[in-house]
């Protein structure tokens, strides 16, 4: 029998502010474990939260981009559990009246789209972290000591930095959807400067539900959750395992328990973690130390009018406007700074399709190579010297080749095209009576292959244009060349 996957996604982004969502703590990622806390934040007897406002208008900024409707009187709830990193024993969040509803994300897929709807948009707090070493970093035991293997660390620096939940409804239909739309996410949260979306810092955080149904079946299928998923690569491989695993029970008339799994990475599989729980297990009620907060149309509209042109209108602008192919504006806009580096470089009087050209193969070499980030790109070389870099190439002042050595030697040392040009006198001639009379000279010192062009070898071609090059190490203008070979050769 076929199956249909039904796939949704939770999404937890960090919100780039400075200080955590009810307290003035740090949110900066990489101190010491346990520096970064306070008693707000441990949840200590008689301290009060209050609202970070940075915080919360970004989450209101994430869903209007994402076209929700606002609630504009929206409550702060306590989602009530126990976890060892949980100080609180509770977790400040939202259920009954969350910050915007009923938004939806189109995905491209070539020629069409595929729509996503978003279920809802709400703010809450993150937890803390399990740290489970191995023994060899804990201090040797003692006699009399406790047993050193088993124990777990805890450390709360990041219990209380905002997060910004974004849950879809069962939408997706492939994993391949899901990664598009974790991409795409991804990309409107940097675009819109609320979240980082590092990954590897934990800064966005991806749960998928995933559930199998004969294919033309109305009911869904009992969902798996699955946790412990660091990365979308590792979403992606959790998911597609997941469908095996399901298809391989299904097939078998096995019923699918209705359960959060964890994805174990080094396996390549999932486990069984609990039975999932509903929201009644939680026993939500409106936190009673925060009041309620009315969004008024002035706020939204505040907020609305500072949204940046986002990923998708901004792809196919680079498309309308500038003629770039889908895969081209596609790069480019993929990263917010990236898609402006291009566009000052155009701005500065590059070609639309060169710049692009240039930003996709060298610079992304550079930026890898390197390890660089775009701001740090544009430091050395900024786009107005990309644009005279690919000025000098198009009007034959150097060679292409001879550009990308060029340019990787303006992102090393911050010189202009022009300044290393003149120093390693790489300046290409296209003096016609000097290559003329060079071109001449290899045509009679290579009678054989002289007589092989005039018999229409093509191969003939290519190993004079070589001889050319050789004799003006590399500095020939090559269109120059080919056109000079043909002009003299009934003299040789």
């Amino acid at each position: 029998m076929d199956y249909e996957i039904v796939i949704g996604l939770e999404a937890h982004a960090h919100l780039a502010t400075k200080t955590k969502l009810f307290c003035g703590c740090s949110t900066r990622f990489g101190a010491p474990p346990n520096s970064q806390t306070c008693p707000v934040c441990t949840g200590q007897p008689g301290v009060l939260p209050v609202m970070n406002r940075t915080a919360f208008d970004y989450a209101l900024k994430t869903a209007l981009a994402l076209g929700c409707s606002i609630t504009r009187d929206t409550v702060i709830d306590r989602k009530n559990y126990y976890y060892p990193d949980l100080p609180k024993n509770y977790q400040i969040s939202q259920l009954y009246a969350n910050l915007g509803v009923d938004g939806a994300l189109d995905l491209q897929f070539g020629d069409h789209t595929r729509r996503v709807r978003i279920h809802n948009v709400h703010i809450e707090e993150d937890a803390g972290k399990l740290i489970h070493p191995d023994d060899t970093v804990l201090p040797a035991p003692q006699p009399g000591d406790d047993p050193v293997a088993g124990r777990t660390m805890v450390d709360l620096n990041r219990t209380g930095i905002p997060l910004v939940e974004i849950v879809t409804q069962p939408d997706m239909r492939s994993v391949d959807e899901a990664r598009v739309y974790m991409e795409t996410l991804a990309a409107i949260l940097r675009y819109l400067g609320v979240s980082e979306c590092k990954m590897q810092e934990g800064d966005l955080r991806f749960e998928p539900s995933i559930s199998l149904r004969p294919h033309g079946a109305q009911a869904y299928g009992d969902r798996v959750e699955i946790k412990n998923v660091n990365s979308m690569k590792a979403v992606v491989r959790a998911l597609e395992y997941e469908v095996r695993r399901q298809t391989a029970a299904l097939e078998h008339s096995e019923t699918i328990a209705r359960e959060t799994r964890l994805w174990d990475e080094a396996a390549g599989r999932t486990a069984p973690m609990r039975s999932k729980e509903l929201a009644h297990d939680y026993r939500y009620f409106p936190e009673p130390d925060l009041v309620p907060i009315h969004v008024d149309d002035a706020w939204i509209e505040r907020l609305r009018a500072s949204l940046p042109e986002l990923p998708a209108a901004r792809r196919q602008r680079f498309v309308d406007a500038y003629g770039l192919p889908p895969y081209d504006a596609g790069v480019l806009v993929d990263d917010r700074a990236l898609a402006d580096y291009f566009e000052a470089c155009v701005a500065a009087g590059a070609d639309p399709k060169a710049a692009s050209n240039w930003i996709m193969v060298s610079a992304l070499h550079e930026l890898n190579e390197r390890a660089l980030t775009i701001d740090q790109l544009r430091d050395k070389v900024s786009p107005e010297r990309l644009a005279q870099l690919i000025a000098l190439v198009t009007d034959g002042t150097i060679a292409q080749n001879t550009g990308k050595d060029v340019f990787a030697e303006m992102v090393a040392t911050g010189s202009s095209a022009a300044e290393i040009i003149e120093a390693k006198g790489l300046r290409q001639i296209s003096d016609t009576d000097e290559l003329g009379a060079i071109v001449l000279g290899v045509l009679r010192d290579n009678p054989q292959a002289a007589e092989d062009l005039r018999a229409g070898k093509k191969k003939a071609q290519g190993f004079l244009m070589g001889q050319v090059m050789r004799a003006t190490k590399g500095k020939a203008n090559p269109k120059l060349v080919a056109h000079l070979i043909a002009a003299k050769l009934p003299e040789a």
